[in-house]
């Protein structure tokens, strides 16, 4: 019997149940309850709380990401001024989105931070990994099946992507009309996440009881070691792979450029919401940076919808470490296709994360969903999540201000002219 079991047994109360060894490099799995015992009783109320919490994140995956995505592509690719403006604008989004996945990819598979890490999951008894999709499979051969399952998350993407783009081709009036229906479906699904994701603390409060009532308070030294990991990446993206687009593909100061733009900033790091702080990204970029109007009014509202380089990072790095826990339990084949198939879906779901605080956990378990991983891994990482939500909701900001500028630049605006007079 290992120490970790040794040292649980003697905390645990009475004769609740016994504990099991987990797989070579685990340690302590959980404590197996009887369902008579004093503490499974106490234990209860949480479990169903967070199991019917789980259950209402899973319902939000499909219509949000189907409407988010829709809307969004449908009024880009309608949009009259679309011509070059929008192909620079799509095309950097893209890019440092691309670029935000690969430097979580790249650091999480450096750290193995999820291998051996004590996180107590257990899959359920009927627990099935899935193989993701392969590039035939992304076209979905019956988008009604699709819809009916969140595994199907890579397909529904596809065809939402398709869907809003020939909205916008279909001859008035029955493109706006489509449109139309679909912009106010995303209204009343925004209202509804915004509705479930305030019972965050609730449902994170009871999942956290029943993983510190099965296992003790193990869990939480890996999910420090994981705040730590994800802020280092978010950092390096915003201090390093912006600042050199910014300097070497547009020679605009990082530094410069960052002062215009703190206002923005601190209210992102502030409110987490890019949707709230818009309206001070615009003012900023275009009264202290010198980007006109006719060009911040089409990149930055645009980089609100789609532009998302932290939710991107961070749904990579996070479902990559959940992979690692369960690959080193014998439940899961983390495999190099599997890890391209998360950075592509992780890359394409950013697009749809709405912007408010927290919706990149909707993503993420639709991720999760997709690979045939359970989402229990996302909820626990959700009691670390608020300073990393404040934090990349300050890179995604700062991704769109760099994009403006350097837009901005190349349509010849005068950037940072305004702080040169101050």
């Amino acid at each position: 019997m290992g120490l970790g079991v040794a040292v649980g047994m003697a905390l645990q109360w009475g004769t609740d149940g016994q504990w099991i060894d987990a797989p070579a490099g685990v340690g302590l799995t959980k404590l197996i309850l009887d369902p008579e015992s004093v503490r499974a009783q106490w234990l209860a109320p949480f479990t169903f709380a967070a199991s019917i919490f789980m259950s209402l994140l899973k319902m939000l995956i499909v219509p949000l990401v189907l409407s988010s995505i829709v809307t969004g592509v449908a009024g880009i690719a309608g949009g009259k001024e679309f011509g070059r403006l929008g192909a620079k604008t799509l095309a950097y989004y893209m890019t440092t989105s691309f670029l935000a996945t690969v430097v979580g990819l790249l650091i999480i598979n450096l750290t193995q931070l999820g291998v051996g890490a004590k996180l107590h999951l257990q899959p359920a008894e009927d627990f099935a990994p899935g193989e993701g999709a392969s590039l035939v499979e992304i076209v979905p051969q019956n988008i009604f099946s699709a819809l009916s399952d969140n595994g199907s998350m890579l397909q529904i993407i596809v065809f939402a992507l398709m869907l809003g783009y020939f909205i916008s081709q279909t001859k008035e009036p029955h493109g706006s009309r489509i449109r139309g229906i679909f912009e106010s479906f995303f209204e009343v699904m925004m209202s509804l996440a915004a509705g479930i994701l305030k019972l965050i603390p609730y449902g994170v409060f009871a999942l956290v009881v029943k993983v510190v009532g099965e296992t003790g308070f193990a869990t939480f030294k890996p999910l420090l070691y994981y705040m730590v990991i994800v802020a280092f990446a978010l950092l390096f993206h915003a201090c390093v792979v912006l600042p050199l687009l910014l300097k070497y593909v547009g020679g605009i100061s990082p530094l410069k450029w960052f002062k215009a733009m703190s206002p923005a900033l601190m209210t992102a790091f502030s409110t987490s919401s890019s949707s709230i702080t818009l309206p001070v990204t615009m003012k900023a970029a275009e009264h202290r940076g010198g980007v006109s109007n006719k060009h911040s009014s089409f990149v930055l509202p645009l980089g609100a919808t789609i532009n998302m380089d932290g939710t991107a990072l961070y749904e990579c790095v996070g479902v990559i470490f959940l992979s690692q826990y369960y690959a080193s339990t014998g439940d899961f084949d983390l495999t190099i296709a599997k890890q391209v198939f998360i950075v592509i879906t992780a890359l394409l779901a950013s697009i749809g994360a709405a912007g408010i605080p927290s919706a990149g956990l909707i993503m993420m378990t639709g991720i999760l969903s997709a690979l045939g991983l359970p989402i229990e891994g996302a909820m626990l990482l959700l009691a670390i999540d608020r300073p990393l939500d404040m934090l990349r909701t300050v890179v995604n900001i700062w991704s769109d201000s760099c994009g403006a500028a350097l837009i901005g630049k190349s349509e010849g605006d005068k950037i940072l002219a305004p702080l040169a007079r101050e």
